[in-house]
């Protein structure tokens, strides 16, 4: 019996591994699915540009093992003067070793000065304004890389660094390297890395992952946790020295996002910092109705899980709510006040466009609050300017249930249980509840986040409690079929498009977020991209107008369903440490 359920299940799950064609792909409309993007970070396996220091260290970060000294820097970010100090930095962090070419990389760069390399990282040969560096793993099968500015003239200081990759790309295919011109059909058709690095932004790995799914949603890219973010002026710029770093420092420019959305011909979804004045509002919209391709609409969200207290824009909301007198309970003043703000950012995007044709209007919610989903819509009937309540399905072992936890097979024995309530059936009861809800006020369901979320909490080593289990359960082949029943759960209780969680990250203590755990890990291991690209093949959207539209605007109830409702007084539930209801650290 257990030999013929295998073959089976390897025929059922079998064709998936050849679901990223090598030629220049179209992209499917007809897609159900979107993807989160990962932190711009040193740590990023996911490997989104070509160019490796965009996603390195900020200098001062990076002390005091490899900055030291008192350091000038420009407003880009480039270190001005050293004065007898050193400015060094990590542009790459414990990469599994397949993330990235092991072999040789061209380092280019503008001014006089020295530079050093360390980790996996050695310095080949040195030329004027470039040096050629070999990063290769050692036993470890890992990689990191450093850089570090020894001497610079501070008349003419080493700037623009640029780590890029070997090779280049034939012109109409952005989706795959190659390692020469001897590669295209036609030589002139080649366009190396080193030549065209002002054009070629993006990694072909990263493009060829990217280009199976309809929405990008560019909340951890654009670093919008924890970000302070206020007036426009001091944006993530294109040029920037990097885009990562820590919470509320880092962040991929718009320009960048949209040009990813445009090549991909994606819709993105774009994340609103939680204190942004209306002026960057405004100019936001402006750039994206100006430059993003027309066909594409963008999703507008403000912030991100204003309701989850481990994140500062969750206490913005309460202290803004109870400044204006929203309600005399915090949790409410704060869900009332992101209702009330979504719809000025909303109102401030429609009056740029015109009309509201070109963007989708969402509100995040939160999965099991329903208390929360009837004061977001129907708080000053909110739902005549919104199209879409987005919330997080994710299933787990929860912290008291994980202490059973001495097998993989305990991990899927739990995921299924009925009388763990945060196993598929039971999150599932919640979406066809909340779908329920949600249709009443003309509005859709969606995912913006979703799929498991095996964390251990308060661990902080691979080895530590039952970290070996849950890591392994993700590695599983059943946790393809399980995302796939999922899925089909999903679409059953009445969501639209599920946007999972996330694009390729390693898999550690801090938890098995990626669908890969690198960007070009082979899908034969790598189940939880396996079960959503099969549900993707075999499950076309299925709601109305979704070809066309994405979400369509549905008419609105003459009167507020949730005015009796929100008389009632429920109690709120507001997330004030790490808890089981968000993946983002």
């Amino acid at each position: 019996m257990f030999v013929l359920f295998a073959v089976l299940y390897t025929l059922f799950f079998s064709s998936i591994t050849q679901a990223a064609p090598q030629k220049t792909p179209t992209h499917n409309r007809l897609s159900p699915l979107g993807i989160n993007t990962n932190e711009v970070m040193d740590m990023d396996s996911s490997v989104p540009f070509v160019d490796l220091f965009k996603q390195s260290m900020p200098f001062e970060e990076a002390r005091p093992w490899l900055t030291k000294g008192k350091i000038d820097y420009d407003e880009h970010g480039w270190p001005t003067d050293l004065n007898g100090g050193q400015a060094g930095t990590r542009f790459i962090n414990n990469f599994p070793a397949a993330s990235i070419p092991n072999t040789a990389y061209t380092v280019t760069y503008k001014g006089h000065g020295k530079m050093i390399y360390g980790g996996d990282a050695k310095l080949i040969r040195h030329l004027p304004g470039k040096d050629l560096v070999q990063i290769r793993s050692g036993k470890s099968k890992r990689i990191t890389a450093t850089l570090t500015i020894l001497e610079s003239d501070p008349k003419n200081y080493i700037r623009d660094i640029k780590v890029l990759m070997p090779g280049g790309i034939c012109k109409g295919n952005p989706y795959k390297r190659v390692a020469s011109a001897k590669n295209c059909k036609n030589q002139k058709a080649y366009s190396s890395f080193i030549n065209h690095s002002e054009t070629i932004v993006f990694n072909p790995d990263y493009l060829n992952f990217m280009k199976d799914f309809r929405v990008i949603r560019f909340m951890n890219m654009s670093g919008i946790t924890r970000n302070n973010l206020t007036h426009w002026k001091y944006r993530p710029k294109v040029t920037d020295a990097t885009w990562g770093g820590k919470e509320g420092s880092r962040g991929l420019p718009v320009e960048v996002m949209v040009k990813l959305a445009n090549l991909l011909s994606v819709d993105p979804w774009f994340n609103l910092p939680h204190r942004a004045d209306n002026d960057f509002i405004q100019q936001y919209a402006r750039y994206v109705k100006t430059h993003l391709k027309p066909g594409l609409k963008a999703y507008i969200e403000y912030t991100n899980e204003a309701w989850n207290g481990v994140f500062s824009q969750t206490h913005y909301m309460m202290e803004r709510g109870k400044h204006l007198h929203l309600d005399a309970n915090p949790a409410y003043a704060g869900y009332k006040f992101y209702s009330k703000r979504s719809v000025e950012l909303f109102k401030i995007w429609e009056k740029e466009f015109g009309n509201t044709h070109r963007f989708i209007r969402v509100m995040g919610g939160m999965a099991t609050n329903v208390a929360m989903t009837h004061m977001l819509l129907g708080y000053e009937e909110a739902f005549r300017h919104t199209d879409a309540l987005a919330i997080a399905p994710y299933f787990h072992a929860p912290q008291k249930l994980q202490k059973q936890i001495t097998s993989v097979d305990a991990v899927f024995d739990i995921l299924k249980s009925p009388s763990n309530p945060y196993s598929i059936p039971r999150t599932l009861q919640n979406v066809k509840m909340q779908s329920r809800i949600v249709g009443r006020y003309g509005v859709d369901l969606v995912a913006y986040e979703g799929g498991q979320h095996l964390v251990a909490y308060q661990t902080h080593s691979n080895q530590e409690g039952a970290n070996p289990h849950l890591i392994k359960a993700n590695k599983d082949d059943r946790m393809a079929k399980l995302y796939y029943d999922f899925l089909k759960g999903w679409k059953e209780a009445g969501g639209k498009l599920f946007v999972a969680f996330s694009a390729p990250r390693d898999y550690n203590w801090i938890g098995s977020w990626g669908i890969k755990e690198y960007i070009t890990q082979n899908p034969d291991v790598a189940p939880k991209y396996r079960g959503l690209m099969y549900f993707q093949r075999n499950e076309r959207c299925w709601w109305y107008g979704c070809a066309t539209t994405g979400i369509p605007r549905h008419s609105k109830p003459k009167f507020n369903p949730g005015a009796r409702v929100m008389a009632q007084r429920f109690k709120p539930v507001v997330v004030v440490a790490n808890q089981e209801s968000s993946a983002d650290f």
